[in-house]
């Protein structure tokens, strides 16, 4: 393989350098020369909420232009924000090895969720968090927050609010674990589909490029990813929608499988639906449509946000300006309803 100049696109965000400046770094050990390009996107820019911007793509859009017009070679995206439907033109070249996809808590004293007290008041941004907060019936109250890390973290150190929600890949690649309070177990809270994952993408006409991107590919985390987000594209999820997943490569009788779960329900836990299956590792776009069809029909189509034809890139970043509400306002908070209500779906089987 000969070694090639890339001009390396990312956003200006802390935790959008960090991670572009893992790959760079990667191909640079690869012996290529890499330069970093950074540019501003919508997302980093609009003040207001992801579902009156669109949501999926807002952080994308921009880089996707600028490599579809030459200015850069490659881009790197959090793959959770990377919208379902394929870009013309353009390839996925590489997903690297993925971080720790699991959602994490940051609470004062050091809490964790089962500890905090009825009452306390948890941020995020995400309606799949909210939505499975509701399912625990913790009795937690929910604000609605955006901002990057730092400004997430810091309304708990300012008393706001008793604790945030936040994916724990992102503070592994900033070297934030230490504010961990708690690394939350799947069968509490599913992640984004893609979640801790990156995805490396180039032109569909630049093979000397995806020659050099294909040494970073791993290929079991782009198994596991693609059968998750096979799953958010059957059930057509909206950017607002609640829908988490996780797949692992796992080893069964017959050699490496994968094993999908998901979830999907309502702000107000009254649908709360966790199936997970098993399936070959060679077709994993498979496994993801046939666990949505199953969510479908048990009654994921009631879900607002669902079946609403937009595929979507997944959860709202966590690298964000800051929370606002409408008109600039700021984020309203909101209560949720006890989850304990008895006519609830909440089976977890195994397909």
């Amino acid at each position: 393989m000969n070694a090639i100049s890339i001009r390396l696109g990312t956003r200006r965000s802390t935790l959008a350098t960090t991670q572009s400046g893992w790959v760079a770094e990667r191909l640079r050990e690869l012996g290529h020369a890499v330069d970093l390009v950074e540019i501003t996107t919508f997302g980093d820019t609009s003040t207001a909420s992801l579902s009156s911007i669109g949501g999926t793509g807002v952080f994308v859009t921009a880089i996707r232009k600028a490599l579809l017009t030459g200015e850069i070679d490659v881009a790197v995206h959090s793959l959770k924000d990377l919208p379902v439907a394929p870009e013309p033109g353009l390839h996925i070249a590489a997903i690297p090895v993925r971080e720790d996809a699991r959602d994490a808590l940051v609470a004062r004293d050091g809490l964790t969720l089962g500890e905090l007290p009825t009452g306390s008041l948890v941020g995020t941004g995400s309606p799949r968090r909210v939505a499975q907060l509701a399912a625990l019936g913790l009795g937690l109250r929910v604000m609605d927050i955006r901002g990057n890390v730092d400004t997430r973290i810091s309304l708990v150190h300012k008393g706001s609010c008793d604790a945030v929600l936040l994916a724990r890949a992102g503070l592994a690649r900033l070297g934030r674990l230490d504010e961990v309070t708690e690394s939350l177990d799947p069968q509490q809270m599913l992640p984004a589909p893609g979640q801790g994952a990156l995805a490396v993408e180039c032109r569909e006409d630049r093979p000397d490029v995806i020659e050099a991107l294909a040494a970073l590919d791993d290929p079991d985390t782009r198994a596991a990813v693609s059968a998750e987000r096979a799953l958010l594209a059957a059930l057509e999820a909206g950017c607002t929608a609640p829908v988490g997943a996780l797949a692992e490569v796992v080893h069964g009788e017959h050699g490496a499988e994968i094993f999908l779960r998901a979830f999907a329900g309502t702000e107000d836990a009254m649908i709360d639906l966790r199936r997970s299956s098993v399936g070959p590792l060679d077709e994993p776009e498979r496994l993801g449509r046939d666990l949505a069809a199953v969510l479908l029909e048990e009654g994921a189509d009631k879900i607002p946000g669902l079946r609403a034809g937009a595929p979507s890139g997944g959860d709202p970043s966590n690298d964000q300006p800051e929370a606002r509400g409408p008109q600039g306002s700021p984020a309203a908070e909101h209560f949720q309803p006890d989850a304990s209500r008895p006519d609830r779906a909440t089976t977890e089987r195994a397909l």
